[in-house]
């Protein structure tokens, strides 16, 4: 599971210690005094020397949605967006389903795939398909993911046509020789090995395996290197005719390009392929596990612990709510264990968006016994404390800044789009983020904090000696 290092997830310790009312000024720690909030809404803190930064306007995200429209071509639906500020184009096709597409045995096989149709299709061989992207200073990359797997095409508006009908050629007939492919599944092999060689890279994969044991989640979209051994051609053109169908497919687009060319581009090439009989769904919620915890052995200068607890889905009005929970848990731990008492370098506490989200608890330090315990009064304190209105319009500033700036890209826009239409059933939900953000209340916040901020399920990786494993039931 990526990490999220964003700033609105490491808020500072000055904004932390003003949005949960607590006697922690005082230096009493962890105690906290529970009151109504203000009424009144908007505004800036009282006592604050500067007004908040206000994001600048953008049609994208400011709720104008005419420069966005949703159509089909060939069963595929495309969602476009028109932006004539740049002359870059960005287009992503999601693969829908991700690891549900998969089975225990073929995880890795959509990602090798994908991966090596680079080295050649059937119009363009591997060394006039690279000399043209070249050429072209286009770019194309695959992305696998749990309920997607992405690839993107990034081109100038001039170099658009031409990148399409390689970025096509490469889903609809890669060329598959067996000497590619094993050196893509060697590699990918290698990569998955030399995961123990990076503490985070392992203790990400066994905080994921713990989260979601039993569920399609749990799978590994870039595959084992067990299963990526056992791929074999012959599997990867099966699974080829079997799953690049037009009903798996999705289609962002965001630039300065028409309809009617997108509408031509896809017919004439992915709007051939088959239709299949894939339908989008969400996927089932994650088992309702108690807390847990594995740990790895490692001598090491510190120890990594991460854990995850599951989150609302989507479409439910909590969503933002544990968003915004994660994003002052992230201030206040940040504040309390790196700033007050230098026990880590690195604290936060992820939010990570799927069709079912997922919070979560990190941090690399050499005293994990305290830290747990600092960690367990700080969520205590969120469920127990209302956060004052001053400071919860102070945090959603900071977090609609960010979110203008992590959304400043066609790339990252249509990705914006796409996790709208799919996770919300309306792509036009993108567009109304900030509105439904200043709809979360404190209360909102508290509840969300005392519903999901539980049942904890670790991975430590480090010195077994230096964590109490009953610290980590507590959670």
């Amino acid at each position: 599971m990526r990490r999220l290092t964003s700033m609105r997830h490491v808020l500072s310790a000055a904004m932390a210690a003003s949005l949960l009312l607590s006697h922690e000024a005082s230096g009493q720690g962890s105690g906290t005094q529970t009151r109504t909030p203000p009424r009144h809404r908007g505004g800036r803190s009282r006592g604050s020397t500067s007004q908040p930064t206000k994001p600048p306007p953008s049609p994208a995200i400011m709720g104008d949605d005419s420069l966005t429209m949703k159509f089909e071509v060939s069963g595929i639906p495309v969602i476009l967006r028109q932006v004539t500020a740049n002359n870059v184009v960005a287009a992503n096709l999601y693969l829908l389903g991700g690891v549900r597409q998969l089975t225990p045995a073929t995880q890795g096989i959509e990602l090798v795939l994908l991966e090596s149709s680079e080295r050649g299709t059937r119009k363009y061989p591997r060394d006039v398909l690279r000399s043209k992207m070249a050429a072209l200073g286009s770019a194309i990359g695959v992305s696998g993911g749990v309920d997607w797997t992405s690839v993107g095409l990034r081109a100038t508006t001039t170099g658009f046509d031409s990148t399409w009908a390689i970025f096509a050629d490469r889903i609809m007939a890669p060329r598959l020789d067996a000497a590619d492919v094993d050196l893509v599944r060697e590699q990918f092999a290698t990569a998955m090995s030399q995961r123990r060689d990076s503490p985070d890279a392992q203790l990400d994969y066994l905080a994921d395996s713990m989260a979601f044991a039993g569920h399609p989640y749990g799978l590994e979209p870039a595959g084992t290197e067990a299963t990526l051994r056992s791929l074999t051609v012959e599997a990867l053109r099966a699974y080829h005719r079997e799953q690049m169908v037009t009903s798996r497919m999705m289609l962002v687009v965001v630039g300065n390009v028409s309809r009617s060319k997108v509408e031509r581009l896809v017919r004439e090439t992915l709007g051939r392929l088959p239709r299949g009989s894939y339908a989008w769904s969400l996927p089932d919620p994650p088992q309702d596990l108690p807390a847990g915890y594995v740990v790895e052995p490692r001598q090491l200068p510190t120890n990594y612990l991460q854990g995850y607890f599951h989150g609302p889905k989507a479409t439910s009005a909590d969503y933002n709510a544990l968003r915004l929970a994660c994003a002052v848990l992230s201030g206040r731990l940040f504040g309390e264990i790196r700033q007050r008492r230098n026990l880590t370098y690195s604290v936060n506490a992820p939010f990570v968006e799927r069709a079912f989200s997922v919070g979560g608890l990190y941090v690399t330090t050499t005293q994990p016994d305290e830290v747990l315990a600092i960690m367990q009064q700080q969520i205590r304190a969120l469920q127990e404390g209302v956060i004052t209105q001053e400071g919860l319009e102070l945090l959603r500033q900071q977090f609609i800044v960010t979110y203008f700036l992590d959304n400043e890209t066609n790339a990252d826009q249509a990705n914006m789009l796409a996790r709208a239409e799919l996770y919300q059933g309306d792509f036009r939900r993108a567009s109304r983020f900030v509105q439904e953000l200043r709809a979360v209340t404190p209360e909102d916040i508290q509840r969300a904090a005392r519903t999901y901020m539980t049942r904890v399920r670790w991975a430590y990786v480090g010195d077994p000696k230096q964590v109490t494993p009953a610290r980590l039931l507590r959670f």
